[in-house]
């Protein structure tokens, strides 16, 4: 009886177990991975929560719309939605360079910012601290009300804070006030300075020592210090009118939203960071504004709206008959704006506030007025379907316009 001999090992056609050492690497790998993306997980969240922790939630302001919710207008009929801007002049917490701390605060800038229905137009109208307007009893800070008067508009914000200005707009206009948001001079510096400054145009050189500006002629990038005199500095520029101010606040919001736009800063994780951290510093927003999730959302819809179709307009006033230092609502104009804002129609501006092909004026002083009142051809269907005699032309810019005023 034979027996087959065992072949030689190097004939052998099994494969050997793979060594115990990779399936170890594998593991460490693995864990390792695990770790990282928990670790970048945990960081996000951090930064989230930091970031939506940042933002001050003006509790007092919706508290007190309430007790004169009876008094307020009803909701527009569609989802526009109007959100009244309020720049902060606060001279403590920092900002005491710009002014003695008198314990109150003022607002220098008031824009209703009215974003349509569909999200593909929206409208900037300034608001002159000056215009007089008929501010309503309202509940002081420190307790007490303050007595029904016709004072200027910024009065109300003074010695009642946001909640009588809003009732103010809501009272001059009848247009409901969904939302609110209060930025103060650091957060608007620190805006500026997250996107690498901003672009403006300067006819004559601009000395200020007020202001804290010291700028040449032509176009320039202005950083945030720079930028907050730029818009808030009457008497370094033109005839010091508080008319060329919010021109020149129009033209700086427009350059500013073209500069997010172009750069991509809202898609762009390294650059939304830095500008939402600014924004979210220092700002007092209703608690239907107060988180990131809300402002982002915002910022988003606001960015995704042609440059062509966001509009800055003041509202249509004319020197007080009363006291040539203080402004007046110019009527029909004021009222028809109003009344297409109400029912979320467009307004056309151009730079002189007549419409295209048409020389006519009312005769009001459009660098005071804001507007000619030169109707536009054709009727305006509103929200419900109905045919509108449409608002005049208004003077005023859109976002891409060139800010040094080229074709």
């Amino acid at each position: 009886m034979t027996t087959s001999a065992e072949p030689p090992a190097e004939d052998r056609t099994d494969d050997p177990a793979p060594p115990r050492r990779s399936y170890r690497w594998l593991k460490i790998l693995a864990v390792a991975t695990a770790l990282l993306v928990l670790a970048f997980a945990g960081g996000v969240y951090y930064l989230y929560q930091r970031l939506d922790g940042n933002i001050t939630t003006d509790t007092v302001t919706e508290t007190e719309l309430k007790v004169h919710a009876s008094e307020r207008p009803t909701a527009g009929p569609t989802s526009a939605e109007n959100i009244l801007l309020l720049g902060s002049d606060n001279r403590g917490d920092g900002n005491e360079k710009y002014g003695e701390d008198s314990g109150t605060q003022r607002s220098d800038t008031a824009i209703l910012l009215h974003l349509a229905a569909d999200r593909h137009s929206a409208t900037a109208m300034s608001i002159p601290r000056d215009l007089m307007a008929h501010v309503p009893s309202c509940a002081k800070p420190n307790g007490g009300k303050t007595e029904p008067k016709l004072e200027q508009f910024n009065w109300a914000f003074q010695f009642g804070g946001a909640a009588c200005t809003i009732r103010t707009v809501e009272d001059m206009t009848g247009i409901r006030i969904d939302h609110h948001l209060i930025v103060d001079f650091s957060g608007f510096k620190k805006i500026v300075n997250a996107i690498n400054g901003v672009d403006v145009c300067l006819a004559d050189p601009v000395h200020d020592t007020k202001a804290h500006l010291d700028l040449p002629a032509g176009r320039q990038t202005l950083n945030g210090e720079q930028a907050l005199g730029y818009v808030r500095a009457r008497h370094g520029f033109g005839d010091g009118s508080d008319t060329e101010r919010m021109d020149r606040q129009q033209g700086f919001l427009g350059s500013l939203f073209s500069k997010v736009s172009s750069n991509g800063v809202l898609l762009n994780p390294t650059k939304v960071y830095p500008v939402l951290s600014a924004a979210t510093s220092s700002l007092t927003a209703d608690p239907g504004l107060d988180s990131l999730s809300e402002l982002y959302g915002l910022a988003r819809d606001i960015q995704k709206i042609p440059a062509g179709q966001l509009r800055f307009l003041t509202v249509p006033r004319e020197q007080y008959t009363l006291d040539h230092n203080r402004d007046q609502l110019v009527q029909p104009a004021a009222d028809q704006l109003f009344t297409a804002l109400r029912d979320d129609i467009a307004v056309t501006v151009t730079p002189d506030g007549k419409s295209e092909g048409s020389d006519a004026s009312d005769g009001s002083d459009s660098g005071k007025s804001g507007s000619t009142g030169t109707p536009s051809p054709g009727s305006t269907p509103t929200a419900g379907g109905k045919q509108a005699t449409p608002p005049p032309t208004y003077r005023g810019r859109t976002a891409d316009a060139d800010i040094c005023g080229k074709a």
